[in-house]
């Protein structure tokens, strides 16, 4: 009998993301992180806005992600806005870093999230920047895909 997957919680997302960038490719990543990190991304107040990934030493980090500080622990809380470390595979991390390095590349978090297990996951996004030109495209693509929904739906 196969088991079903529960839903995942979501705990911080990145909707600007898919507005400011051609989304390429998705590649869900563990993320190292310490207890009251946890805690606080169960309250659900994250942000992962500004966030990126690069490379530091031969790993895959996860930089400017905002998670604040847990309010019931005390001397042992950590530091919001510090450098943490994406779990990924080896030839999965080559293949990030390598497109990182070589084209104009950026690799940006979707959103953070647990797993049916109750772990961290993040989901990157292997992603090319979008001009102005783009956006505004993108827009009115949208526009008229609401505009079409509401006369299909007023029609019949």
């Amino acid at each position: 009998m196969a088991r079903s997957a529960a839903p995942a919680q979501i705990a911080a997302q990145n909707r600007k993301a898919r507005h400011d960038y051609f989304i390429e490719d998705t590649v869900e990543a563990g993320i190292m992180l310490v207890g009251t990190e946890v805690k606080a991304l169960r309250g659900g107040k994250a942000s992962i806005g500004e966030a990126f990934a690069g490379e530091q030493g031969g790993e895959l980090y996860l930089f400017n992600a905002y998670i604040p500080e847990y309010e019931a622990a005390n001397r042992f809380n950590h530091q919001p806005r510090r450098a943490r470390k994406l779990l990924v595979h080896k030839r999965e991390m080559n293949r990030l870093l390598g497109q990182i390095r070589r084209e104009g590349v950026t690799v940006v978090p979707l959103s953070f999230y647990f797993n049916p297990r109750g772990i961290v996951k993040v989901e990157l996004g292997l992603a090319r920047g979008k001009r102005k030109v783009d956006k505004r495209a993108a827009e009115k693509e949208k526009d008229w895909k609401r505009d079409k929904a509401r006369l299909m739906r007023n029609r019949g």
